[in-house]
């Protein structure tokens, strides 16, 4: 076989790993050390946003950051935000399924380092654990797709219905 010639094992699916690290790490005490002889439990809120970047043709980078605030007697006891990321190589997937593979894979292999992080942060600064739930990504990427495609519908209507009333 000639170097000219396609092989079929490049126009193979390929993904690889190329690296997972952690990108941010912060914490917040506001409230310290008065916030540690408060008896009340803290409230946890957690939010989770998964964003990528194309770094080459084939390569992207895909992060995941989570921010966690707890809150005893209406205080804040602490404030952590985190970013995990990862950068991977992907190259011949079938059209449309890039968003999927970065949102939904990759944020999943992300993910777990990320939680990890947090609680090793929260622990060392005296809290409790702070253990995250397990994310189901695909489900995440689903209602974001959804969200974004009613809120462009909605966008759309609107146009048009300025657009008509504008009209004689």
């Amino acid at each position: 076989m000639s170097s000219s010639e396609p092989s079929a094992e490049t126009d193979q699916p390929f993904f690889q790993i190329q690296n997972v690290y952690l990108k941010d790490l912060s914490l917040e005490q506001p409230n310290s050390p008065a916030i540690f002889l408060e008896r009340e439990m803290p409230s946890v809120q957690v939010s989770l946003n998964v964003s990528s970047d194309t770094l080459a043709q084939t390569v992207f980078e895909v992060r995941v950051t989570v921010t966690v605030t707890a809150k005893a007697a209406e205080k804040t006891a602490y404030l952590v935000e985190g970013t995990q990321a990862g950068i991977f190589e992907i190259r011949n997937l079938p059209e449309g399924t890039l968003d999927q593979v970065l949102f939904v894979n990759c944020a999943a292999i992300v993910y777990p380092y990320l939680r990890a992080n947090i609680d090793d942060m929260v622990r060392r600064a005296g809290f409790p654990p702070v253990h995250l739930a397990e994310i189901n990504f695909e489900a995440f990427f689903r209602e974001k797709t959804l969200a974004e495609q009613s809120s462009r519908t909605g966008e759309d209507s609107a146009a048009n219905g300025a657009s008509a009333s504008d009209s004689p």
